[in-house]
């Protein structure tokens, strides 16, 4: 496959692969998911790769999450069905997590909703000192009630994850590294560096104990796969009401949202 929104260099049994589309952030569209599966699955089965790193093009975001410019009322993303949203996003949670190598997240600028949950994925995440965290799935008529919710109460614990999701705040990288959202802090010229030097140190390890370690600990937090799956049925059928739709419209428009009248009256 011929990249188009993504770039992937392989060297030194390391793979890189960066969202480049820095123009929107790195917001990911369809296509750019399909361009991230292979690039995961091609890592992924080469037996030279010992270590990914997932970054983001430029200074300013890691990434923003789904596309909003791809995204219909009454529909939801591009290419949508019956059967999911229009991307398999999910299929590369499930991937980043599939894959028998660490997987490292460069956070190099704005991490925030489906952005923060891809670096909530990744084994261990290395943020710039300038990242910024935050779910913003309640104020765009959007959610992630798979690993996105549950897998990040396992990183932070129960009560902050509520906070995250039910507040839509956003975060600094050092409030991020406190909360145990990530596992460290570096100046901005210093990030992928630092990046290079932790995959360095796993590729000298065992190949086939830090598969089974990842197997391990993945084991026990497998039954949320089950779980994205129905959750992403529900947002299927969540992005055809009008309810999504207002935060879609409200996110467009650049105005505040009338969400109000969804609770209906007693």
């Amino acid at each position: 496959m011929d990249y188009t929104d993504i770039t992937c260099v392989t060297a030194d049994g390391l793979a890189t692969v960066t969202i480049n589309r820095p123009e929107v952030l790195n917001a990911f569209r369809p296509h750019t998911v399909e361009e991230l599966i292979d690039a995961f699955e091609r890592a992924g089965s080469t037996a030279s790769v010992g270590a990914i790193i997932l970054t983001g093009a430029g200074n300013r975001a890691f990434c923003v999450g789904g596309d909003m410019k791809e995204w219909h009322p009454g529909s939801g993303y591009t290419g949508a069905s019956w059967q999911q949203i229009g991307m398999r996003i999910d299929y590369f949670h499930r991937l980043i997590r599939a894959v028998p190598v660490p997987v490292i997240a460069a956070v190099n600028g704005y991490a925030i909703g489906g952005g923060n949950v891809l670096q909530v994925l990744c084994d261990l995440s290395i943020a710039s000192s300038t990242a910024v965290f935050g779910q913003v799935g309640p104020r765009v008529g959007s959610f992630d009630a798979g690993f996105g919710t549950a897998y990040l109460a396992r990183l932070v614990g129960e009560r902050k994850a509520r906070e995250i999701w039910l507040l839509c705040r956003r975060y600094t990288a050092q409030q991020a590294l406190d909360m145990g959202l990530i596992n460290a802090v570096v100046e901005p010229d210093r990030l992928m560096a630092e990046a290079r030097q932790w995959a360095a140190e796993m590729l000298a390890l065992s190949p086939t104990a830090l598969k089974l370690i990842k197997a391990s600990f993945n084991a026990e937090t497998e039954h949320i796969a089950g779980l994205t799956q129905m959750a992403f049925g529900a947002l299927n059928l969540y992005y055809r009401t009008p309810e999504s739709q207002e935060g879609h419209a409200a996110f467009v428009e650049k105005r505040p949202t009338d969400f109000g009248r969804f609770r209906g009256t007693d």
